[in-house]
């Protein structure tokens, strides 16, 4: 049940293309809209003040001309040419209204929306991780939304105008001469069909187009944040090249996007204005033969024109707001993403008391990205509170899947596994893992402040306390010595402090969470002999009066542990003391021989 859902998560995340060929994704965007009713309505009567005003200067067009310009007519024309002054101010009143309000709306509707994406993103289990590429989840997040905010700030707003325009003209042409605009309706479908057919075809590309992109993100992406791996290794060259050829398919789904919105637009314009041509011969002549007069035909191809330059206007915005159809679609199947793992309707709540007792029974567990190899079979062991247990094996043999389902990364496909006499399903995610402290191999340090980045993960912190869980992680000597203090600035990952370092921040964010529950995740594997000494003596004072569960390639580092569960594929295979392990034989001892004579493990 459990890896049904996560390869439906992965399914939906990485889903291409879509069925759906409408402009329906948009209505995704109608609660963000509703949140900002004032605004949205303030547009819309802006929006329709300048249509209105607009659609107003033909009346006065045919007036003048139905008039005469003579010299007895001075008086009457002055007072049209005044009052298409004050329609003139009016528009530009309303229109730069519209333009502030819709301005603000796609501003703020992509920060709303971005906020919610990342608000989602950041509850998804791992499993949604395992089979989606980071690049073009950041893709999603970032070009997705400035899509959005270019139509919801500009060619939305555009299609309406149009749209009224289009509307409130073809109206007036039946107001002004019901014939000739009777001909001009017959046409519609003549150039509506095409329209919304090409239109079709220009979303599909558009979303082809994004998918290109979101892949030379990726690539991107994932290559400048392993840049010293990449330049070690004089890979860059090649990374170039990788990522010019993932340009280069972007920009020709770009390209064939744009070819195809280039011709929608010619094929509209040429459509609407042919229409309109042929329609106003025929009333031409109308006006030789005495049935109409100059000033009403001056007035039909006004509106002819506003009708035919907003329908061409709609036609050119209309491939965008195809786009924007895409990536709001795209976007809806994130925040329509469900984590498979999530918190119980009814949950379960912990004692005030801190215990850290540890439990698997006959635990079973398989990867979602590898559903047939199970990385856990039949494992069941217990952690008493205050006990230090340790977890060895060879690599793939299934340890680290232990403090993944510890923390409840993933749910174990048979068995269970509790935490203080509850089941950690049972209960909150943030009430599970706040029972415990993770120092992984492995460390995410960010780009702010040290103090920021022991205090991550615990709201409220004071300095006091910071600088407190420093001294005791044996941290505080080094920060001390840095330009700031606690106030510096750390480069991206901590690229700016060594390893033990690094771990050691990591430890002080331990000590400052005073969590029951301690888990090392190769915590010294990757430190020189005088910063494992250093860190060792930090994580000696912080397994004090907690229950720890460690995992450890060094077997020296776990030699006084309270008890060794050795894994071996998936399974429990050995549990004792260093001691009578080596005494027993076995897989404990072939790796202890291997490590202590000096060459590596397996």
């Amino acid at each position: 049940m459990a890896r049904k859902a996560r390869n439906r998560a992965g399914k939906t995340a990485n889903k291409k293309g879509g069925k759906n060929r409408s402009i329906g994704p948009l209505k995704s965007l109608k609660p963000y809209l509703l949140r900002h009713r004032t605004m949205v309505i303030g547009a819309l009567v802006a929006l329709v003040v300048a249509a209105l005003a607009t659609l107003t200067v033909p009346i006065g067009v045919r007036r003048m001309i139905d008039a005469g310009f003579s010299a007895s007519n001075s008086q009457t024309i002055n007072s049209y040419f005044i009052a298409m002054f004050a329609v003139g101010l009016v528009l530009a009143l309303a229109s730069a209204v519209r333009f502030y309000f819709v301005s603000w709306l796609g501003e703020r509707i992509v920060a709303d929306l971005r906020t919610d994406v990342f608000k989602r993103l950041a509850t998804l289990s791992p499993a949604f991780y395992d089979v989606t590429h980071s690049g073009e989840v950041m893709s999603r997040l970032t070009a997705d939304t400035t899509q959005i905010k270019s139509a919801v700030g500009s060619s939305a707003s555009q299609a309406l105008r149009n749209l009224i325009m289009t509307i409130g003209a073809i109206f007036m042409m039946f107001v002004t001469s019901p014939k000739l605009a009777a001909l001009v309706v017959l046409a519609i479908p003549l150039i509506v069909v095409p329209l919304v057919g090409l239109g079709r075809s220009v979303r599909k590309l558009s979303r082809n187009a994004q998918d290109s992109l979101a892949i030379s993100s990726s690539v991107a992406a994932e290559n400048l944040s392993s840049i010293r791996t990449m330049q070690a290794n004089s890979f860059e060259r090649s990374v170039t090249k990788r990522f010019s050829v993932a340009v280069d398919k972007s920009f020709e789904a770009a390209r064939v996007r744009m070819k195809a919105r280039a011709g929608l637009t010619a094929i509209a314009i040429f459509l609407v204005f042919a229409s309109i041509i042929g329609i106003l011969w025929y009333g031409a002549q109308d006006v030789l033969s005495g049935n109409m007069s100059g000033g009403t035909l001056g007035q039909f191809v006004l509106y002819a024109a506003i009708a035919a330059g907003s329908l061409g206007g709609l036609s050119e915005v209309w491939g965008e707001v195809q786009e924007t159809a895409g990536a709001a679609e795209r976007l809806a199947e994130l925040l329509k993403t469900n984590s498979d793992v999530k918190d119980p309707q009814n949950p379960a709540h912990y004692g005030k008391e801190k215990i850290g007792h540890i439990s698997f029974k006959n635990v079973q567990f398989s990867y979602p990205s590898r559903p047939d190899t199970p990385a856990l079979e039949g494992v069941s062991f217990e952690v008493k509170p205050g006990e230090t247990v340790a977890v060895v094996g060879a690599s793939g043999s299934g340890k680290s899947t232990v403090f993944n389902l510890i923390l409840r990364f993933y749910d174990a496909d048979k068995g269970s596994i509790s935490i203080d006499g509850l089941g950690v399903s049972d209960v909150k995610l943030s009430d599970l893992r706040n029972r415990m402290a993770l120092v992984p191999q492995d460390i995410a340090l960010f780009a702010d402040t040290v103090a920021a980045n022991i205090a991550y993960g615990t709201d409220g912190a004071t300095r006091e306390d910071i600088v407190k869980a420093a001294k005791a992680a044996y941290a505080h000597g080094f920060i001390s010595e840095l330009d700031r203090g606690y106030d510096t600035p750390l480069g991206e990952h901590g690229a700016t402090l060594s390893g033990g370092q690094r771990q050691r921040i990591a430890i002080a964010r331990a000590v400052l969470r005073d969590a029951p529950i301690l888990l090392l995740d190769e915590a010294t594997s990757a430190l020189d002999t005088a910063s494992e000494r250093e860190v060792q003596t930090a994580l000696d004072a912080l397994k004090e009066g907690r229950t720890t569960l460690i995992i450890a390639h060094r077997l020296s580092t776990v030699q006084d542990a309270d008890r060794i569960l050795v894994i071996d594929k998936g399974r429990v295979s050995q549990e004792g003391t260093h001691s009578t392990l080596i005494d027993r034989g076995g897989l404990y001892k072939e790796l202890a021989d291997l490590q202590f004579a000096g060459a590596p493990a397996e």
